[in-house]
């Protein structure tokens, strides 16, 4: 069996954050499967073009999943119809984003608050299409409310192909330590039978390994862990693989990937500013950065830049000075 095989790992939906650029960059890392951002079906419905755009795919991208989110039963099935006609290979659905616009509206984890609407909107879906449907959520609304195995199961009844786990509940939104516990006890329970794939905190290759040891799930998602670090999947398998660390790449090297990554979404974006403006969070939580002594005006320097030219200029003096 090859890792990829028996160790999947998949690169998590973020809004803003897993457009074409940056699951392209992820996938040729070694990413085994890609989430695209967040999908509004009701706008989606509404043919809003900027969100028809997100069902945009490549073939080399594949695996990918078009994640849709809503809040109502005809709307999500409709928008998963205009869905699988772009051809992802699963259309996944949002149970788990804790974001006020979002919870707060009644989608996303906010209908972790009205369970059975949650699973009529998924029967609903998986109705709707031919595709693999899968779902992500989390562990609960809050900690007085943390139902994931009961609604594991429930959810596996409506037909879904897999289901994504965040360790955490809505309130804790990204704050504290993500549980994996709950996401243990549903991947063990006996009458599950769909895979599980586990989410929350995974940061380096070794807790990689000791997670898919300890919890048997079946994938691990990794999400803010790859900001300004696509290589993380090529890291995790190499290690998985031989159980070694891979060499650290020279920084020169880690900027160029940060370098075409900022080109690409340049070109995604059809403008250079907002390019760069879409690509900065990446460069700012880039782990490459983070170990460099004395950085923080450097860092600002970096966000304030306008053009690539001024950009990269500050990248190379980085490598100048540091590399």
């Amino acid at each position: 069996m090859s890792i990829e095989q028996k160790y999947p790992l998949y690169l998590a939906p973020m809004e803003d954050v897993t457009d074409p650029a940056f699951r392209l960059l992820c996938k040729r890392f070694g990413a085994d499967r890609v989430y695209t951002e967040f999908v509004n079906a009701d706008a989606l419905v509404r043919n809003i073009k900027s969100t028809e755009r997100k069902l945009i795919i490549h073939n080399n991208e594949r695996p990918v999943a078009i994640q849709i989110y809503g809040r109502e039963p005809d709307s999500m099935a409709q928008a998963a119809q205009i869905v699988e006609q772009a051809k992802p290979d699963y259309i996944d659905i949002n149970f788990g984003c804790p974001v006020k616009k979002v919870a707060g509206k009644g989608a996303g984890a906010g209908l972790l608050r009205d369970i059975p609407k949650l699973l009529e909107i998924t029967r609903a879906v998986v109705n709707a299409v031919k595709i693999p449907v899968t779902v992500k959520t989390r562990l609960g609304w809050d900690d007085s409310q943390k139902i994931i195995v009961d609604l594991a199961e429930r959810l596996q009844d409506c037909g879904i192909h897999e289901l994504a786990i965040h360790g955490r509940t809505r309130s804790q939104m990204y704050s504290g330590e993500a549980d994996w516990t709950l996401i243990g006890e549903v991947k063990n329970n006996p009458r599950m039978h769909i895979p599980i794939i586990g989410n929350g905190d995974i940061t380096t290759p070794e807790k990689t390994k000791d997670y898919f040891n300890r919890y048997g799930v079946d994938a691990i998602m990794i999400g803010r862990a790859t900001f300004g670090h696509p290589w993380i999947f090529e890291e995790i398998k190499h290690y998985l693989s031989t159980d070694e660390l891979l060499p650290q790449h020279s920084m020169q090297w880690q900027i160029d990937i940060l370098k075409e990554h900022v080109e690409k979404s340049i070109e995604w974006c059809g403008d250079e500013r907002k390019g760069i403006v879409h690509s900065r969070r990446h460069f700012a939580a880039s782990p490459v950065f983070k170990r460099l002594f004395d950085f923080k005006q450097t860092r600002i320097a970096m966000l304030r830049a306008e053009t690539k030219n001024e950009l990269f200029q500050i990248m190379d003096s980085v490598v100048e000075k540091y590399g």
